[in-house]
């Protein structure tokens, strides 16, 4: 579902002020995810340190980037690495609910097998 993030700090993109970014957390692929979490160790240059998809929040910052990225393909990541204050929290929310889903995503119940 695309949602939109309106910037308290407006970003140059492509020479155009960008006050509002629009991603879609379903439009994160295996790939997308793969380069995301790359350029979360790049960026951090100490590696993995939360040890948990759930809390690590660098990952969650690029993932965020990555649904924006996913339908924005006009934008990049070193556009968004230019995002500060409140805005980056707010990315890193959304890729937040990329990872932690809610209780009414979470899958049915599978059948079970047993008497």
């Amino acid at each position: 579902m695309v949602e939109k993030l309106k910037l308290i700090h407006p970003l140059q993109i492509n020479s155009k002020t960008v006050s509002e970014l629009t991603y879609d957390l379903d439009e994160i692929s295996s790939a997308a995810f793969v380069e995301a979490e790359s350029k979360k160790a790049k960026a951090g240059k100490n590696g993995n340190m939360a040890g948990a998809a759930e809390i690590d929040y660098g990952l969650h910052l690029y993932l965020g980037f990555a649904a924006i990225i996913a339908i924005n393909p006009d934008i990049d990541y070193s556009d968004l690495e230019r995002i500060k204050g409140r805005d980056v929290m707010e990315v890193m929310k959304a890729g937040r609910n990329f990872i932690i889903s809610s209780s009414e995503e979470q899958l049915p119940d599978e059948p079970s097998n047993e008497p």
